[in-house]
């Protein structure tokens, strides 16, 4: 069997499935000890600004209705991912492994990997559903970075001058702790780690702040 999912032709379906078992470690790991991926993977991806915390999501179109179809707006990221991964993986998997089975032989990566990326789809609406119902509430409540404007944030890494962010951490009004980068709002100011500040402006994935008052 592990020389079945280590095949060439499955490398897509066991990279996605050693992808989540390393993203759920680190999730599980950071829930411990207070680091929040979820929050740093916004700052990866600053292109996907899109907030799920507003009701018209689907004035984006086409596409937040796809992500809305997907739960995005009732689990958090970190959850839908998890889920794409999993159900990409087993997906692909059991496609690869009914032909092996059936007619001796699988599909090359290139053509296994689109179709399961397509059949995969209800799964993962299916698993971030399950996962939305057994997790506790408040860590299943997806919020809007523009929610986070007015919160206090304290730098933990870093110095923050203006042009050169630093890491900071916030907590949302579910009580979750999320990592953003923060740049002073002023040109004289600068936020040492352990500092305090107040979010004030959000650009992309930078949040820009004053000192707390």
């Amino acid at each position: 069997m592990i020389d079945f999912m280590l095949e060439a032709a499955n490398y897509p379906f066991s990279i996605a499935l050693a992808i989540m078992v390393l993203i759920a470690a680190i999730e599980g790991v950071g829930t411990l000890l207070g680091f929040a991926l979820s929050g740093l993977l916004d700052n990866l991806m600053p292109e996907l600004d899109i907030d799920v915390d507003t009701p018209d999501l689907n004035d984006h179109g086409a596409f937040g209705e796809f992500l809305t179809w997907l739960r995005l707006r009732e689990v958090p990221v970190i959850v839908v991912l998890i889920a794409f991964l999993t159900s990409f993986s087993v997906t692909g998997y059991v496609i690869q492994y009914v032909l092996n089975s059936s007619v001796g032989f699988i599909l090359p990566s290139l053509i296994a990997g689109p179709i399961a990326l397509f059949l995969c789809l209800p799964g993962v609406r299916l698993f971030a559903g399950v996962l939305g119902k057994i997790m506790p509430k408040d860590e299943t409540e997806a919020v809007g970075t523009a929610s986070f404007i007015g919160r206090t944030a304290v730098i933990t890494l870093g110095t923050a001058s203006r042009g050169e962010p630093a890491q900071g951490r916030l907590k949302d009004k579910f009580g979750k702790s999320h990592y953003v980068m923060i740049e002073p709002d002023l040109d004289d100011h600068q936020f040492k780690q352990g500092e305090e500040t107040l979010l004030v402006r959000q650009d992309g994935a930078t949040f820009f702040a004053i000192k707390q008052p």
